[in-house]
């Protein structure tokens, strides 16, 4: 069997991982391009076995990577979300903690050159809208992947990847409250609908029937929970104006508990059909948002900061995630001028990545 060999950087961005691509590399077709996609991660099987995935729906995301044509941004970034299993892929949403590599992996393929000891990127999330600015420590003209800064749900220590993400308020339903309530009631569950760089769905734990400190595994058995999450799920996401709910990732769902190990919240986050095993830079920011906006779901659970910017601590399955918010209070929720976060990335691999010709003959 004849095959097409697509050049890519395998690198670990935040607590994710997959391949980067050069969107010139790909067909511009956005069905063949998913076609070229699974069978580059192998979705179909639950261990990827036939590709590059790793059987876990935060390692089965691809970045594709561009020179821009904005007058603001340096780098496109063109995410996709492949699925482990049932062979689909998922163009709506983006992924915070792969932007995370993509300085690092726009350095690396020569789309943008390092500029001394640290190198600002400006990047456009092409899925949503937003816009991203990344400081790279580079040294001696390359990146540099050693360094003191730890994120929970990594082991070790990497140079520090510095993210703030600007214009995330309504990229894809348009608005910072989709339903233009602040709260709404499905299935008798209280839920937020917000959408803050990632459009989710938001309740409280025990609206379930959960403490809301469970960890991922003992969610991710329990389906009866599942089950009604989703019915929940899937009449937010319509109430929202989002298309085929049901076959698509987004809107995210997430849980939020009152903080038990010094953070501002505890919560979890779903993607949805899993429970993610530490936390989504973008659902972080979207549930720092929920937290600082009165008469949402998160009322009564956590201490507002009068700061500006505020630092909302997320506590997750694996750890925490600190969100640096700077925004105001209006009549209609906040104002988000941007969010930051620090996380770190690696580059595991580069090379070729093969598919068979039968899917895509360059």
């Amino acid at each position: 069997m004849s095959q097409t060999a697509i050049p890519f950087l395998f690198m670990r961005g935040g607590t994710s991982r997959g391949p980067y691509l050069n969107r010139a590399d790909l067909p511009d077709d956005l069905d063949t391009l998913a076609e070229v996609l699974i069978a580059m991660v192998g979705s179909g099987h639950p261990l990827n076995i036939d590709g590059i995935g790793g059987g876990n729906a935060v390692t089965t995301k691809v970045a594709m990577l561009s020179r821009s044509d904005d007058d603001w941004a340096d780098i496109d970034y063109f995410f996709a979300q492949v699925s482990v299993e049932d062979r689909s892929v998922d163009f709506k949403p983006t992924c915070g903690n792969i932007l995370s590599g993509v300085g690092p992996a726009a350095i690396e393929m020569g789309l943008i050159a390092p500029q001394g000891p640290q190198t600002t990127v400006k990047i456009h999330a092409v899925n949503t809208g937003a816009r991203v600015v990344a400081q790279v420590q580079t040294t001696a003209g390359e990146v540099d992947y050693d360094g003191t800064a730890r994120i929970d749900g990594v082991p070790g220590t990497a140079a520090p990847v510095a993210l703030r993400f600007m214009d995330t308020i309504g990229g894809a339903t348009g608005a910072f409250l989709p339903t233009g309530n602040l709260t709404d009631t499905f299935d008798g569950v209280d839920v937020t609908c917000m959408d803050v760089a990632m459009p989710m769905a938001i309740a409280r734990a025990d609206a379930f029937g959960l403490t809301g400190y469970e960890s991922a595994e003992a969610l991710n058995q329990n389906t009866d929970f599942f089950a009604a999450m989703e019915a929940v799920r899937i009449q937010a996401g319509e109430a929202m104006g989002i298309k085929n709910v049901a076959d698509s990732v987004t809107p995210k769902f997430g849980l939020l508990a009152p903080a038990r190990d010094g953070g501002t919240i505890a919560t979890r986050y779903f993607m949805p059909w899993k429970t993610h095993p530490t936390m989504a830079v973008t659902g972080a920011q979207c549930l720092a948002s929920c937290v600082l906006t009165p008469g949402t779901v998160a009322d009564g659970m956590a201490a507002r900061s009068n700061e500006r910017p505020a630092t909302i601590t997320l506590e997750h399955p694996s750890g925490q995630i600190d969100v640096l918010v700077d925004y105001d209070l209006t009549p209609d929720g906040i104002d988000l001028r941007s969010a930051g976060l620090v996380r770190t990335a690696r580059l595991l691999a580069r090379g070729e990545v093969m598919v068979p010709t039968k899917v895509w003959k360059r």
